[in-house]
């Protein structure tokens, strides 16, 4: 009965949680309360974001996938945080983005939103969630407020049909962040990962595109794998904030995947190598391999857990009275062993340097 309350307190603080983080949709000027000033320890808001662009001020966007990541997104102050459907192959082993569903990202941003409480938080639409139609659309932005706890959503690309869907999922009143340039979930069209804007017909494209999707309604427009002059073009031409991801400086912001700027590991598609437009800031994949192998060898050599990291005690009494159940049910075997483990525990051992 304990174990089922506790679960359901858990159940309902998480909710309680994700509830707030939908508050973050609630316009700052409201009917009672007024806009109240932000401090650092409080929600990035689209206010927030907006404020920082018309500023000049350079905005911050890290991906993340889990709690523990998300908790040091949180940490560090950064504005933005995307929950990524490069979830697919950073943290699932794919190829490319094309495998994860829309239920898996929503595991992923409900993780997410319980580690992260101070940044805009973003949901991926994943591929195969929007496409069919702008109700198809509608409905999949939903689930990721209504069920992910996100703040607004992304999608990819600029055709037709991802404007519609992109002005309608506005219109039904959720935040959206576009996506032009080296699109990963268009990669069948594509050829691969390809940087997008290298001719004078690529880098219009990107420029007209990133133009409709203001259009529609978008509050930002991620610009992925162009060269930096078509993102600087692109950036002038728009009055909202664009995103670079190898796009060069001009940008508005700046966005990296979490694993790769820390340096955790690489992705099958780079060829076992960080993509060429990322810095690594950390070697965090080296310090695991390397805390991995000492865990491995101090199993093995039997020096891990020493007394240190063997806290829990039964005082003499019960032990002799424990020795004596064991020997009374005929477990001599038992009752010798628990008698070394009590010897080797009382036996000092000598102090490493």
């Amino acid at each position: 009965m304990l174990r089922a309350a506790n679960s359901r307190a858990r159940a309902a603080a998480s909710d309680l949680h994700l509830f707030r983080r939908l508050l973050s949709n609630v316009p700052e000027a409201t009917v009672y309360g007024g806009p109240k000033p932000q401090s650092p320890n409080q929600r990035f808001t689209l206010t927030n974001l907006r404020q920082k662009h018309r500023h000049g001020e350079p905005i911050t966007v890290v991906t993340a996938y889990d709690y523990p990541s998300a908790v040091h997104v949180d940490c560090a102050g950064i504005d933005v945080c995307l929950v990524g459907d490069s979830a697919a192959m950073v943290v699932h082993g794919h190829d490319t983005t094309l495998p994860i569903s829309l239920d898996e990202m929503l595991v992923h941003c409900r993780a997410v939103a319980r580690g992260a409480s101070r940044p805009l938080l973003v949901g991926d639409l994943p591929f195969g969630s929007y496409e069919s139609s702008t109700s198809q659309a509608v409905q999949s932005a939903v689930r990721m407020l209504q069920e992910g706890g996100m703040d607004a959503i992304k999608l990819e690309g600029g055709a037709p049909s991802r404007i519609m869907a992109a002005k309608a999922i506005v219109e039904a009143g959720i935040a959206v962040m576009g996506h032009v340039g080296l699109t990963p979930q268009a990669i069948s069209v594509l050829g691969g990962f390809r940087p997008q804007g290298k001719n004078v017909t690529s880098a219009i494209k990107v420029v007209e595109t990133a133009l409709a999707l203001q259009e529609a309604g978008c509050f930002s427009v991620v610009l992925e794998c162009v060269p930096s002059p078509v993102a600087a073009a692109a950036t002038s031409a728009l009055q909202i904030p664009t995103i670079g991801i190898g796009a060069g400086p001009f940008c508005s912001g700046q966005v990296l995947i979490y694993h790769d700027l820390l340096g955790m590991f690489q992705h099958p598609h780079h060829a076992k190598v960080s993509p060429k437009f990322c810095k690594q800031y950390g070697n965090v994949g080296d310090v695991i391999n390397k805390a991995l192998l000492e865990y491995k060898q101090e199993v093995e050599s039997k020096s891990f857990p020493g007394p240190r990291h063997t806290p829990y005690k039964i005082n003499p009494e019960d032990v002799a009275m424990f020795h004596d159940e064991l020997m009374k049910r005929g477990l001599i075997e038992s009752f010798k062993a628990a008698a070394s483990a009590v010897h080797s525990s009382e036996t000092p051992t000598e102090p490493t340097n």
